[in-house]
């Protein structure tokens, strides 16, 4: 049963996320009364919004606890993946208004969207009870099929939103399937009644619809990741949808994915802990050897891009089958850093393409080193973060999964990570190669003109190192989060 809000005060917890709703709510109306000259205000309004907060939640306002009859959890664990959630959605926004706006793209529900979507997020990381987690998800997947075609002119962006549609509702529903059949067998929706009732089932031999249950969320799961074979609509989805978009969907939701990950599973099923590491692990293996494999062979960087997020899923669930506080505290790091390299890899593509020209050619980047340096050396450094090269950001939250898998007893899981870790090198290798040895070809590859769009891809790129050399206290932090 739902226990009543009483005061304002048993509201508390939720305030960053009221915040946000209203923010949105609020926008919806400020649009009303804004023409296409003074779209800035907005977009700035949206930033401030999602500022304020993530400001609230770093500065710890509220409190930790429980609301709504246990529905949402505000701890230490959501606090964490919220700031990063908010930081990356941030620059998910700052990265969207020059592209857009330059190709007459920008409306002001894109930045509705981001916010309800960003809310979604924050909802999905806090659940208590599975009916919060099916709200947050469907809050977030809604969003995201809205921004992919947001472009209506574009068949590219309109097939990617029907496909991300059509198997998004799929997903949703293996998803679904698998929770009410989790309700049917222990009688509560309360993650942690849940955890209880499983034990009960393991008990009396009566855990067969529990397991079915847990197997069809683990697919769930997995589609929502883009976990392979599940991963069908990442590439066209990628690769259709506005690069700010594809940046949007392709950082920040990873962190609510992982969120999802650990209430369900650590909370929820941890009963069954042996049985879902297995199927993590295999996942893991079918994601490394499908995602490196098709990436090497692709052309255009989005699509490779799309493939290696499917490799670096995989290692994110490598740290998740290690299991226990270690495995997740390395796949929180994993997610936290890939979310920031993500986002300055499709950031590079934003700051170099204009007006028809995409710059999502891999041929697009060759001699850049001889047109723009200071381009090329901040792509490199992207590159070589998200191929793991010492001393970036990218090489310590590799390190720490196969260390997680280590101490879970999967070494056979470690090396696998290892030999695909160094075949994934390659195709990141590859640009860096295009850039620094070819000839230049085609018209010259600029810089954007807009000023704050490069300073901040500067920042981005820098962070990627800057945030290697010391990444310690970024793993103390994630580990701070599973240690009550």
């Amino acid at each position: 049963m739902i226990m009543p809000v009483r005061t304002a005060a048993d509201l508390m917890p939720l305030l960053p996320e009221l915040v946000v709703i209203l923010g949105a709510f609020a926008l919806l109306m400020l649009d009303l009364f804004i023409d296409e000259r003074r779209r800035v205000i907005s977009h700035v309004f949206a930033i401030a919004v999602l500022a304020v907060a993530t400001a609230l939640i770093a500065f710890g306002v509220g409190e930790h606890g429980t609301v709504l009859g246990g529905m949402f959890v505000r701890d230490t664990a959501a606090d964490v993946m919220k700031i990063t959630i908010g930081i990356v959605s941030i620059l998910a926004m700052v990265y969207t208004w020059p592209y857009l706006r330059a190709r007459e793209l920008y409306k002001g529900e894109v930045s509705v969207l981001m916010l309800f979507a960003t809310a979604g997020m924050m909802f999905l990381v806090s659940s208590g009870s599975l009916v919060m987690v099916y709200l947050g998800l469907e809050m977030l997947a809604l969003c995201s099929y809205a921004l992919v075609a947001i472009d209506r002119d574009s068949p590219l962006a309109s097939e990617a939103a029907i496909k991300y549609f059509v198997l998004g509702a799929l997903a949703s529903g293996l998803l679904l399937y698998g929770l009410s059949l989790i309700y049917g067998a222990t009688g509560s929706l309360q993650l942690d009644q849940i955890a209880i009732a499983a034990q009960a089932k393991i008990a009396d031999g009566s855990s067969l619809m529990l397991i079915t249950g847990v197997v069809f969320v683990v697919a769930g799961i997995a589609f929502k990741f883009g976990a392979a074979p599940f991963h069908m609509w990442l590439p066209d989805v990628y690769h259709g949808a506005p690069t700010p978009i594809t940046l949007f969907i392709g950082s920040a939701p990873k962190l609510a994915a992982f969120g999802m990950t650990y209430r369900l599973l650590e909370v929820g099923a941890a009963p069954f802990e042996d049985q879902w590491r297995l199927l993590l692990a295999g996942i893991a293996v079918l994601s490394l050897a499908i995602g490196n494999l098709s990436a090497m062979v692709q052309s255009n960087l989005k699509r490779l891009l799309a493939y290696s997020t499917v490799s670096h899923v995989g290692f994110l669930f490598v740290g998740l089958a290690g299991g226990g506080r270690e495995g997740f505290a390395a796949a929180l790091f994993y997610a936290i850093s890939y979310a920031i390299m993500s986002a300055a890899a499709f950031g590079a593509i934003v700051v170099l393409s204009r007006r028809g020209f995409e710059a999502d050619r891999i041929d697009d980047y060759k001699g850049l080193n001889a047109r723009s340096p200071w381009m090329a050396g901040l792509v490199l450094c992207v590159m070589a973060s998200l191929a793991g090269v010492p001393p970036f950001l990218g090489f310590w939250s590799k390190l720490a999964v196969l260390r997680a898998a280590l101490q879970g007893d999967m070494l056979w899981l470690t090396l696998v990570g290892v030999v695909f870790a160094v075949i994934g090198a390659f195709y990141y290798l590859r640009v860096i190669k295009v850039m620094y040895f070819d000839e230049p070809e085609g018209p010259p590859m600029e810089a954007s003109s807009d000023r704050p769009l490069r300073i901040v891809f500067g920042v981005n790129a820098l962070a990627l190192l800057a945030l290697g050399l010391a990444w310690s206290p970024i793993m103390a932090w994630c580990q701070r989060a599973f240690a009550g």
